[in-house]
């Protein structure tokens, strides 16, 4: 575990930072009000999303604390750098990194000074919608290859007013292709200039897994990289870490730890 820990210190003092002029997000005065006329509204069920490891919308938990605390200092580096992005990633397949993702998004909707778009771009295995149950008939791959339009696609999960999710449906072969192509530029550009109040968080494949995180720099200002406490070697994540060395790597997230911190629980 120490090694680890040194791994990911050392990697991240030598990561170059690249910092972009984003439009402003929200700030702490002004709570966001949104109403949705045309995005789909599904109901959630609380009980199987605890069963999935999704309990950021608990109110007084100490494990949804966690996701509090990362929420926080995400939101204090993004603001201070005028960002309203970022790719949520892995080291390697079954880190948790949609876990983190959505509990993120979840957890930064809650706070009332932004909307959240929680878009699944790991389109080879799309799983936000299996995490909050949602019966998907189309997904992201679909709006890139055909002209459905994209409020069809979009859910608001029930209850969280200001998260809209973009899910994924299905496999698709030669996603980094798709990833860099033009549509999904265009969608990329869209999405994050449309609303000041907006922040944008895109559940990406495994770094280690898939190219289309590098093939998709563009469309996020930040990264965060998931690590799996003993499932990620200390290769692994200096590879994960130098791979990102072209991104703003917010930091790194701890998952499945078996040493919870002393000073408060942890999932």
């Amino acid at each position: 575990m120490d090694r680890i820990e040194k791994a990911m210190e050392k990697a991240q003092l030598n990561t170059k930072k690249s910092f972009k002029k984003m439009a402003p997000i929200g700030k702490s005065s002004n709570k966001v009000e949104i109403v949705y006329t045309q995005t789909q509204v599904q109901e959630l069920n609380h009980e199987e999303l605890i069963q999935r490891r999704i309990i950021a919308q608990q109110k007084y938990s100490p494990e949804a604390s966690v996701f509090k605390m990362l929420r926080t200092k995400v939101l204090k580096q993004l603001r201070k750098n005028n960002w309203n992005s970022l790719a949520v990633t892995g080291a390697t397949q079954g880190a948790g990194k949609s876990m983190v993702a959505v509990n993120l998004a979840i957890a930064m909707a809650m706070e009332v000074n932004q909307t959240i778009l929680l878009v699944d771009l790991d389109l080879k295995y799309p799983k936000i919608h299996w995490y909050f149950d949602f019966q998907v008939k189309v997904g992201l791959k679909d709006y890139i290859l055909s002209d459905i339009p994209l409020s069809d696609i979009l859910i608001n999960p029930a209850g969280i007013d200001r998260l809209v999710v973009l899910p994924g449906r299905g496999e698709a072969a030669g996603s980094s292709e798709m990833v860099s192509g033009l549509k999904m530029q265009e969608l990329a550009d869209e999405i994050k200039k449309r609303y000041k109040s907006r922040i944008i968080i895109f559940d990406m494949p495994p770094v280690l897994a898939a190219d289309d995180v590098l093939a998709s720099m563009d469309y996020y200002d930040s990264v965060l990289l998931v690590v799996e406490d003993g499932g990620n070697t200390e290769a692994e994540i200096k590879k994960s870490i130098q791979m990102l060395s072209g991104t703003n790597l917010l930091g790194t997230v701890l998952n499945k730890s078996e040493n919870p911190p002393d000073h408060q629980s942890y999932y």
